[in-house]
Parts: structure tokens; C-alpha cells; sequence
């Protein structure tokens, strides 16, 4: 339950699904984003959870794929998360770049942005049997989300 260290490529294939389409948002923020009401303390839960999750998913080998077994199917639905992802960014970047779109549900989902890639890394961490990458996820989720559905609330 502790993960066995080693590196995970799988962890590099999730961390560029993830960054990749933060980097290229960086430059194409919503017209009327604003940080300034952030709240301080989910701010903190977010960088945290961010910097372990980064780090788990990377230098531990569990999360790399074995032998097929009903055990995987962790592993496909995490990955599944992870194409809805990136479909949701796609989304984003061929519409508006406003906060409305930025924060709208897919298929019931609320803040898909935050809540897709956070699932995805929770799942992948039951997947692996690592705690650190669960916890990590828990963390993050409550930052990143929380973070999300604060804008999500004054945007309404």
C-alpha cells in the first residue's frame, strides 16, 4: 500500500495529459478571470496536493501497467477520466474563452476541469496500491475543486 519506488511512465503520460493543456491555457485564460477572491487555505490544499501528486505519480513504478486482471479495470476507468480531460479542453479551446465555459459541467460532471483530472488520479492511485497518490489526490481535490466551485458560484 505504500508503493514501490521506481519510475512510472504511466505517471509521465498523466503529468503531460495534465500539464500540456495547462500550459497552453496559461495563455489563453478566460477574458474575465479573477484570482484575487482565492481562498487562501484551499489555495494551500491545492499547491500541496498538486507538488505530492506530481511527485507520487512520477517515482512510483505500481502505476505501471502489468499482466491484465480485473484489478486493470482501475486503471482503464482512471484513464478513461483522463480522455474526458482533455476532451473538456478541447472544449474550452475551441469556444469562447470566458469563465462560463471554462467552468461548465460535461455530461453532469460540475467543474470538469478540476474534478476529471483529480478523479483520475485518485482512481489511478487505488489502481497502483499507493496511499501516498490517494491522499495526495484527497488533497488536491479539496483545494483544486473547492477552488473551482468558489468561481464556478460568483461567475452565477
Amino acid at each position: 500500500m505504500l508503493g514501490h519506488l521506481g519510475f512510472s511512465y504511466v505517471g509521465l503520460i498523466y503529468s503531460l495529459m495534465l500539464f500540456i493543456p495547462n500550459i497552453i491555457w496559461s495563455k489563453n485564460q478566460p477574458i474575465d478571470y479573477n484570482t484575487t477572491q482565492e481562498n487562501k487555505i484551499l489555495l494551500l490544499f491545492e499547491r500541496v496536493g498538486q507538488v505530492c501528486c506530481t511527485c507520487s505519480v512520477l517515482i512510483f513504478s505500481d502505476f505501471n501497467i502489468g499482466a491484465f486482471s480485473a484489478w486493470s479495470l482501475w486503471l482503464i476507468a482512471s484513464f478513461s477520466l483522463m480522455i474526458l480531460y482533455e476532451i473538456c479542453w478541447i472544449r474550452y479551446f475551441t469556444n469562447e474563452y470566458t469563465e462560463e465555459n471554462f467552468y461548465r459541467s460535461f455530461c453532469g460532471i460540475p467543474v470538469p476541469l478540476a474534478s476529471l483530472p483529480v478523479m483520475a488520479f485518485l482512481l489511478l492511485g487505488i489502481y497502483g496500491k499507493v496511499i501516498w497518490l490517494i491522499a495526495s489526490a484527497i488533497i488536491i481535490g479539496i483545494g483544486h475543486i473547492g477552488i473551482h466551485l468558489q468561481h464556478l458560484k460568483a461567475i452565477k
